[in-house]
């Protein structure tokens, strides 16, 4: 078996107040929970896209014409990618497919959130 390898776990988060996405400086912890108030933590894959750029949790990634939504699927306990705007549609998001595709922003950023702010 080889030697054991932790995963990095990163975060940036929504700011609510602010409307703001940032990388934060520190997240609070109670019993293992990890929060920030009025902040929307949103965790990095561990994937990268074709330009080396990091991809989080609510990105919107282009293949060709089509856009995706990153998202968790606890059934399936893995990252997925939905069809955006709207489709249920998950499909895995693996590395191979991630390095194909661009990051636009984040779902928070985003011109289809305006509405929401």
């Amino acid at each position: 078996m080889k030697e054991f390898q932790p995963r990095t776990f990163k975060f940036k988060a929504w700011n609510r107040e602010a409307r703001l996405l940032m990388k934060l400086g520190s997240i609070d912890c109670v019993k293992g929970e990890l929060f920030k108030r009025d902040h929307i933590l949103l965790q990095y894959t561990g994937l990268v896209d074709k330009h080396e750029e990091e991809i989080y949790e609510m990105d919107i990634l282009l293949k060709k014409d089509q856009k995706f939504l990153v998202r968790w699927h606890d059934s399936f306990n893995g990252w997925y990618i939905v069809n955006y705007p709207g489709k249920d549609s998950f499909v895995p998001l693996h590395k191979e497919d991630a390095q194909v595709m661009k990051r636009l922003c984040n779902f928070f950023e985003s011109e289809e959130n305006a509405e929401t702010r």
